[in-house]
């Protein structure tokens, strides 16, 4: 994986909206792929604000917890 691919990673895994499942179809990485990616390449604070943001229910960070009109 190049830089440019590992820097869309992280800006979609940043975004609220943008749903594990869509980076496993882009770029073949499960949810736990993204979560080992994301602690390599954060800081570990930063890395510890993302998973309680993924966590906290602010994010929709998978698709079953959309609502069907998203």
């Amino acid at each position: 994986m190049n830089e440019l691919e590992v820097d869309r990673i992280i800006e979609m895994a940043w975004e609220d909206r943008t749903p594990f499942e869509a980076i496993e179809v882009q770029f073949g990485l499960r949810e736990s792929d993204v979560i080992r990616l994301m602690r390599r390449q954060l800081k570990a604070s930063s890395f510890r604000l993302w998973r309680k943001r993924v966590q906290s229910g602010v994010s929709i960070k998978h698709l079953r917890k959309r609502h069907s009109q998203m």
